[in-house]
């Protein structure tokens, strides 16, 4: 009696064994994924910035960001599926505030631990993934960095204009400026 019990317990230990490494193997697939969708958006969205300096000037990106910024996500959104979204505690746009409790939590986490890139969460029926936007290039303080020193007269000018409750300024180098926010729908 006793060696059966034993077998069936050995038995549901090597199941149970089997499915934690299949859920880790998933989350750690999900994680990539879901990383390398952020890497592309944040890839598409800088080179669209530049590319707008470019032609005009940092004024003219405001003006850029301002109409296509959330453009952009939206469509990358529709071409994978998945619900992509930057946030942050200090949005220029209102569409990238902070919305709910969990994004906060997370948002603060990050702050926090500096060392933190990304995270996985389950909700409801969606896994959401977040991970760390720095301010990592020298351009970016042009309109994000010192109102004072780093960004000319007439990018505040059309920062104020444009975004009327700006927050997103007083950054310095390689600082936290948000996150990315990545839906994935659950499979059954």
């Amino acid at each position: 009696m006793n060696f059966k019990i034993l077998t069936l317990l050995l038995g549901l230990t090597v199941i149970s064994c089997q499915q934690t490494t299949h859920n880790e193997r998933e989350i750690s697939d999900l994680k990539n994924q879901a990383d390398s969708i952020a890497t592309v958006s944040q890839m598409v969205l800088l080179q669209k910035v530049a590319t707008a300096i470019q032609k005009g000037g940092t004024e003219y990106a405001v003006d850029f960001c301002h109409v296509k910024a959330i453009p952009i996500t939206d469509s990358l959104s529709k071409e994978v599926r998945m619900s992509i979204q930057r946030i942050t505690d200090k949005n220029r746009n209102p569409k990238n505030n902070l919305k709910t409790k969990t994004d906060r939590s997370i948002f603060d986490e990050f702050k926090r631990k500096t060392e933190l890139s990304d995270t996985l969460l389950t909700q409801n029926e969606q896994y959401v993934y977040y991970k760390r936007i720095n301010l990592a290039m020298p351009t970016c303080m042009k309109c994000h960095g010192n109102p004072t020193t780093d960004i000319e007269e007439k990018t505040l000018q059309k920062i104020s204009t444009s975004y009327p409750n700006d927050k997103a300024v007083g950054y310095k180098l390689n600082d936290l400026r948000g996150l990315w926010k990545i839906k994935i729908d659950k499979i059954n």
